[in-house]
């Protein structure tokens, strides 16, 4: 009997076996029957059908435990003799595992041969098929309740015995597009050199199997870097704007918002632990017992714990934490000075306190006002009813870390309150989460897929391009962008203006842009008309046409400039470089040699190649990530912001993994690649826009005290 239970192959060409495995009247035939007709092979019939029927006609009787043995020997000879007449694929309406579920459902024994071999038998993929199809009555089908239950121990029987599997949902063109959307990317993933679970693995990781090859080719092959033709400067890409100019353009931009929706878009994903990065050293290395904290600022050349230490009573969060201390210690005041210090930054960063370093940016103290300490959350919310609103209505989006978002709730609905009421305005606060499927695959350093301890694959998130997705689901025709730490103390009047200046330029240039599209929808247009586009291109848009474009026919004209306007548009303010890290703007050459404006990162450009990096260090501006974005098109429809990316622009990153090193790689960054076929206007703004805090010192900073 054994023997009769054994899977074998066709024996000449290795065949993949698809197996449908699920409740009855689930669908498993029909799917069968239909992947078989596409990919022209066999499909393994339901043995039990006839065999039941046979029994039913001929004696009146049902299936009974005896049964199961003889159905399972039947099951496996039909699979057997069809295998040697497939053609690449079999598809099998039923299995082993499916009889060995139904013995122990119905029977609650299974015989140990038949057990044996269900969970030896191995097939390419199995599916799972959902009860959410109608159940469709028949003379050997038991009843329609319970589906549930007994849909929830199929499932468990592949869980327990670690087969891999992908459910179908749907009805029958949905899930015969998906099954063979499923086959297609899993022999793709197996040429690839990955077994059916990882592809299932990336699979139920949301992950497209294409992007992974694309990844996997970038850690081999290398990216190139981008190739910098000269920074962007004043009148030479980056636009000046006099006071009154600005004020010209924010009227206007107030003029015109009141029929558009507008919304303010903050990554604000992750925890402050690099803000107190210093600090955390700080505790893992100081020996309270036996030195002064001076005695370790010398040792450790600390220099940003002295200036923490000589600040710390300006810090907004000093009263709340000195409070506690005094609470903690009945003696503190009497304390040495050094130990005094140090139980504050404990205190501070302590999981059992304040917690600060695990904590997102968003929802920590920044400033403190006469009548409450503001945080991020507080000032994004303020500079919204300031230059993000209309109506007397103002929209927040904020991309956050899952575990993070009840912080941003708490803090965020405590300070509405007070903001709307300030002022008369109502804020919709919304969340989104950076998409698993927007992870990327970590690598060795010789570049073969890495794994944790349990053989899994490991994916890392893709860092702020994945971003370009949540911005894509946002619902506006207008878009300001700013990081969640880039908030200054009082001046929130000078910060609107600027972005509403910045604003003012983007709805200007929107409307020649719409005007000049639907021109070109017209029957026929006038070469006057089209030198004029040409030369706002030019001169409004800094873009270069395209060799022999003034000898192509009319038509063809109208089609270039189509694809050129047809696009969305940002307005980037830019600072004069005061040395912060980051990226600048710059005027950079394609692979198909045009030049644009591009906002440029340090780990995009070849740093080894002198010319490059000559070009790189005499960048006048730096970006700050102060965004202006039109995202609709003259139709009033949403661009696909998606198709706008620059899949070449990501680079490859080195990161450490329970102390061994992996690359990982990162996507087009939101405001570089991502954006990089985008429409781009760069403007300086002065440097009271940007004031990032990247260390807890940066609090101590002029613009983010009383």
């Amino acid at each position: 009997m054994e023997e009769n239970l054994k899977q074998r192959s066709n024996g000449a060409t290795e065949i993949s076996k698809v197996a449908l495995f699920g409740p009855e009247s689930t669908g498993k035939t029909t799917l069968a029957r239909q992947l078989a007709a596409y990919y022209k092979t066999e499909w393994v019939p339901e043995f039990a059908r006839d065999y039941l029927q046979q029994k039913w006609d001929e004696k009146q009787q049902i299936c009974d435990l005896e049964d199961m043995i003889p159905i399972a020997v039947g099951q496996v000879q039909l699979e057997n003799e069809l295998a040697l007449k497939a053609n690449t694929y079999l598809f099998c309406d039923t299995n082993l595992m499916v009889t060995k579920v139904f013995s122990e459902v119905y029977y609650n024994y299974c015989d140990p041969v038949l057990h044996q071999a269900a969970c030896q038998h191995e097939y390419e993929l199995i599916f799972l098929t959902d009860i959410d199809v109608p159940w469709e009555k028949d003379d050997l089908r038991d009843k329609p309740q319970g589906r549930e239950s007994v849909f929830a121990v199929f499932k468990q029987a592949l869980l327990e015995h670690k087969k891999p599997f992908i459910t179908l949902s749907g009805d029958q063109e949905l899930r015969l597009n998906k099954a063979i959307r499923i086959i297609d990317d899993l022999r793709l993933a197996k040429s690839m050199g990955f077994s059916t679970a990882d592809f299932v693995q990336i699979y139920q990781h949301g992950i497209a199997i294409q992007n992974i090859q694309a990844q996997l080719n970038f850690f081999r092959n290398g990216i190139a870097p981008i190739d910098l033709v000269s920074p962007a400067e004043l009148s030479r890409g980056i636009l000046k704007l006099s006071d009154i100019e600005f004020q010209e353009k924010a009227a206007f931009f107030d003029a015109h918002k009141t029929n558009l929706s507008l919304n303010k878009f903050v990554p604000a994903s992750g925890a402050a632990s690099r803000m107190f990065k210093f600090l955390n050293e700080f505790l893992n290395d100081f020996d309270y017992k036996n030195e002064s904290i001076n005695a370790y600022i010398n040792r450790k050349k600390a220099s940003e714990l002295s200036i923490f230490i000589v600040g710390m009573e300006k810090f907004p969060f000093f009263e709340a934490v000195d409070a506690k201390l005094k609470e903690e210690f009945e003696n503190f005041d009497s304390l040495d000075r050094s130990l005094k210090n140090y139980y504050f930054v404990k205190v501070l960063l302590s999981s059992d306190d304040f917690d600060f370093a695990n904590k997102p940016k968003g929802v920590l103290p920044f400033h403190d006002y006469k009548t409450h300490v503001a945080t991020p959350i507080e000032e994004h919310l303020l500079e919204c009813t300031h230059y993000s609103s209309s109506n007397k209505g103002s929209s927040l989006h904020f991309t956050v870390s899952e575990s993070h978002q009840h912080y941003f709730e708490t803090t965020a609905a405590f300070s509405k309150v007070r903001v709307e009421k300030l002022s008369d305005t109502a804020i919709d606060v919304s969340y989104s989460y950076q998409n698993k499927s927007t992870d990327t695959i970590a690598v060795t350093i010789d570049n073969k897929p890495f794994r944790d301890a349990a053989g899994q694959l490991v994916f890392r998130p893709g860092g702020h391009g994945a971003l370009i997705e949540n911005l894509n689901y946002l619902e506006a025709d207008i878009v300001f962008i700013k990081n969640i730490d880039n908030v200054i103390q009082n001046n929130i009047d000078k910060i609107a203006l600027y972005k509403k200046g910045l604003g003012g330029i983007l709805l200007a240039l929107q409307q020649d842009i719409f005007k000049y599209l639907r021109v070109l929808e017209e029957a026929s247009v006038a070469e006057e008309v089209l030198q004029n586009m040409v030369l706002f291109i030019t001169e409004k848009l800094n873009i270069t046409m395209i060799t022999g474009f003034y000898n192509e026919i009319p038509e063809r004209k109208i089609e270039v400039l189509k694809a050129i306007l047809n696009k969305p548009i940002r307005v980037c303010g830019m600072v004069k470089n005061e040395g912060e890290p980051g990226g600048g703007p710059f005027w950079v050459r394609d692979n198909e040699g045009g030049i644009s404006l591009q906002i440029v990162e340090s780990s995009q450009v070849d740093l080894n190649n002198a010319q490059q990096r000559n070009i790189a260090q005499a960048a006048t501006h730096f970006n700050p990530v102060d965004l202006v974005c039109g995202i609709k098109n003259y139709k009033n429809e949403k661009f696909d912001l998606t198709q706008f990316v620059d899949p070449n622009s990501g680079f490859v990153v080195e990161k450490n993994a329970a102390g061994i090193t992996i690359k990982g790689y990162e996507l087009p960054g939101l405001w570089n690649g991502a954006m990089a076929n985008w429409l781009t206007v760069f403007v300086q703004v002065p440097l009271i826009t940007f004031n990032p805090v990247k260390t807890v010192n940066d609090l101590l900073k002029p613009l983010h005290q009383p």
